[in-house]
Order: C-alpha cells, then structure tokens, then sequence
C-alpha cells in the first residue's frame, strides 16, 4: 500500500494517523484543509511534493515494522529495545497527544465535556511517566545491567535480590498506576469513540490515545513479564 499525490490530507491521516506527524512537519493543515489533496496542498505550500510523499512512505515502513522477537534477548537487549522503542515512544506521541488534546479541549470542551476530563487525566499520567521513566533508566537499569555484567562472569550472586526487587515493586506499582489512568480515559471517551461530525484533529485524536494506551500495555507486559523476572533470574541461576 502507498500514499498517493491524490490522496486527501484528511484521508491520510484517517488511514494512517502517525502520518499527522508528517504533515505537521510541513505545517499541512490536515484538519481545515483535509478536503484538499496532497499535490494540491504541496502546491499552495511551494513544497516538493516528492519529499513529503518520502516521509509519508517512511511512515507505512514503520507501521509493516513487525515487533522483534523478545524470548531469547538478554537483559542488556532487552533494556535496549525498551528505551529506543517504548521510552521514545511515550516521549515523542506524548507530546503530540498533548499538543491535539489541548486543542480539542478549549475548542470542543463545551460540546464535549468530557474531553476537559481527559485533559485532566492525561497530563499528570504523562508527567507521571516521564518521571518514572527516568527512574528506570537512572536507577533500575542501571542496576540491572550491574547484574548481567556480573552474570557473565559467573558472580551475580554477589547482589542480593532486594538489589533488584524493591526498585522492581515500585516500577510495577506505577505500572498499575498507568494503566488505571487509561482506563479511565477509555472509559471517558466511550472506547475513543470518534463523534460524529468530529473535525480532523479530534479523530486523529482519539486514534494517538487509543495507540498509546496500546503501546503502553506492550511496553508494561515487556517489563514486567519479561524483563523483570529475567533480570531477577540471573541472581537466582549462580
């Protein structure tokens, strides 16, 4: 499947929202303008309109990306795929997600207002998680690292498993924390449930939370199910 010059920028975006990313990097108004196509837009633009159809291309490459293979990556694997895929993830569509909900929220809020609850719900769950984000990478994985280095030298033993459990509670704990928070902004927003008649940006809205409440449970299950107890394991196994 492509993206074609004659596609309209409401159209791509419906198909394909992390294509919104695109489209706002050359300041393409999707939502007002989304009747007009992609050639048409480029041209009222001065943009080049195979430069954009490039990065939109880009776009349904990461979208066919199948997610790798977890069950025979290490601890120091693991650890990697998690910042570079999950961690940038919340970063990256966290602040994208906040920049439409504060849109749909002061523009729609009257006619939604349930969407100035979600607003209400969504920022210090993403404040949340940026702060234990941080933890993770300053404090836990670190220490986990310490642990696999000393495993391949057959001395993991040194490090008692509270060195990795307490910090490991508290993780899961805001895991739980997470998760309930998008719970709510599912309940909220009737399982994202696009209005009818809802302008480009809402329903592009409704996809990002949809998609980040689904990342989150991946990035959730590859911790707490995959990696903890791995990084737990290799105390337990010298």
């Amino acid at each position: 499947m492509t993206i074609q010059a004659t596609n309209t920028l409401g159209n791509i975006v419906k198909q394909h929202h992390l294509a919104a990313h695109v489209l706002e990097k050359y300041r393409l108004d999707f939502c007002c303008k989304g009747k007009q196509t992609l050639a048409v837009a480029c041209a009222d633009n001065n943009l080049v309109l195979n430069d954009v159809l490039d990065d939109l291309q880009q776009v349904l490459i990461n979208e066919q990306y199948q997610a790798p293979q977890t069950e025979d990556m290490n601890v120091e694997e693991l650890i990697s795929l998690i910042v570079r895929k999950h961690h940038l993830y919340v970063l990256q569509q966290g602040a994208s997600i906040q920049h439409h909900l504060h849109k749909v929220a002061s523009k729609h809020g009257e006619k939604y207002p349930y969407m100035i609850k979600v607003w209400e719900v969504f920022m210090p769950a993403l404040a949340h998680l940026h702060d234990h984000m941080k933890k993770e990478e300053q404090v836990l994985f670190p220490r986990m690292r310490d642990v696999y280095a000393a495993s391949k030298q057959q001395q993991a033993k040194v490090f008692s498993v509270a060195y990795l459990q307490a910090p490991i509670a508290a993780m899961e704990a805001e895991h739980d924390d997470a998760g309930d928070a998008f719970s709510l902004i599912r309940e909220l927003t009737n399982d994202y449930t696009i209005p009818e008649g809802a302008c480009n940006t809402f329903s592009l809205l409704m996809m990002e939370l949809q998609d980040f409440e689904a990342d989150l449970h991946r990035h959730v299950h590859l911790e707490n199910h995959v990696l903890f107890p791995a990084a737990l394991q290799l105390i337990a196994a010298n």
